[in-house]
């Protein structure tokens, strides 16, 4: 029997090894390589893999989440984690989330045989009734999305019976989610709002989600569980905030019966998508305002943990758009923005002498005294404590220079 693995590790001689030492033991088997979980999300979306190893600390998002969203869209996949981090946590929550086995770097090529083997043994002896099973369930699955699709398009359904899918989505909502990433390529954002999406659906829920098209998706669903459509929408809107690194508008329609309004909906969700994209524009003013509000919040709380992801959230932009939206109003990143307003109040605290150096650092939003004279002296290139003693030079020079 051969099966098809990949390795995702973005250490080459890691993922390299891993190859040869399989190929040595096994000729037969498709062996594949990506270095990042975008590459490994392209790979799984064309081949049929059968084994996924894949190292925790991963480009894009860690090896844990991948495996996680991955597992949704493709369940006979057995998955092996790699990790350089022996401590119980790590492979507790591996194996929580699926994991058949937990490999400790460097790899050595008896546990790797031995996990192979398994693993080979394991998949051998499912049942070709069971894949049958599998096979039909996923293409009743792709059939639905597939009328759902030429419904959202307006598109004719020829003569096939509706009966089932009106009588179990008798009351709906649509929900469609717009990535804004310009000419970049938003393929493995894409697969992780699928994913999100269909989690979400199924803990609240029945439904399903379509892509749309490149940058978008579309979800059908029902409400089973109490808290609403808010509450629904909510919950959306922060696993995507958590997830995504690029700007996305979210719109909910209300509460339908009739499938028939599907495409007419679909097209108003774009145009209020597109509204909502144009009104975030700094040109159109509202991107300004939000930035302004940004800007007084982080006057007013510097002094505390203010990251990023807190400021976007006091003005209600998802953090990937308020980083970019704060770089093109203020022409500075936010985080250069937040430590040249710390310095700036730290040098005026330094000028009074009955501060220690650890209060200064405190009262500007360091806990750590010894990252604050880092901090400093790479932007004003000395410490605080020569700045200090500078300053009271130049107020001593004009005193001297009068006797």
């Amino acid at each position: 029997m051969s099966l098809d693995i990949l390795i995702a590790d973005d250490e080459r001689a890691i993922r390299e090894g891993v190859r040869r030492s399989i190929r040595r033991n096994w000729p037969d088997f498709g062996l594949y390589v990506a270095a990042s979980t975008e590459e490994a999300v392209k790979l799984m979306g064309e081949q049929r893999i059968d084994i996924v190893l894949t190292d925790i600390l991963m480009p894009g998002i860690n090896g844990l989440e991948f495996m996680k969203i991955m597992k949704r869209k493709y369940p006979h996949v057995k998955w092996v984690v790699i990790s350089a981090h022996s401590e119980f946590s790590y492979a507790q929550e591996a194996v929580r989330l699926g994991a058949r086995d937990y490999l400790l770097k460097p790899i050595g090529k008896d546990r790797l045989y031995e996990v192979i083997a398994g693993l080979a043994q394991e998949i051998a002896l499912e049942s070709e009734e069971s894949k049958e099973r599998a096979r039909l369930i996923a293409n009743l699955k792709y059939l639905r999305e597939g009328v759902f699709q030429r419904l959202a398009f307006g598109l004719d359904v020829g003569n096939l019976d509706m009966g089932s899918f009106i009588q179990e989505y008798h009351d709906y909502y649509l929900l469609l989610v717009q990535m804004n990433a310009g000419d970049r390529s938003v393929r493995l954002e894409h697969f992780i709002v699928e994913n999100v999406l269909s989690e979400l659906i199924d803990g609240h829920g029945r439904g399903f989600v379509i892509s749309y098209d490149q940058t978008s998706l579309l979800g059908l669903f029902t409400l089973e569980r109490r808290g609403g459509i808010e509450d629904f929408q909510e919950k959306v809107k922060a696993h995507l905030s958590h997830y995504l690194k690029v700007p996305f508008q979210i719109v909910v329609s209300g509460q339908n019966r009739n499938i028939k309004m599907i495409p007419k909906l679909v097209f108003q969700m774009r145009q209020a998508c597109m509204s909502q994209a144009s009104e975030l524009e700094p040109l159109k003013g509202s991107g300004e305002k939000a930035i302004d509000v940004a800007l007084e919040y982080i006057k007013k709380h510097y002094c505390e943990d203010l990251s990023l992801e807190k400021t976007a959230a006091a003005v209600f932009l998802n953090p990937a758009y308020f980083s970019q939206l704060f770089k093109q109003i203020t022409g500075q990143g936010y985080k250069e923005y937040v430590t040249t307003l710390r310095l700036e109040q730290a040098k005026l605290l330094l000028m009074n002498p009955k501060l220690r150096l650890a209060e200064v650092a405190e009262r500007v939003g360091y806990q750590d005294m010894r990252h604050f004279t880092q901090v400093f002296r790479k932007r004003v290139q000395m410490t605080p404590t020569e700045y200090r003693q500078q300053q009271n030079i130049n107020i001593l020079v004009p005193r001297e220079g009068k006797l």
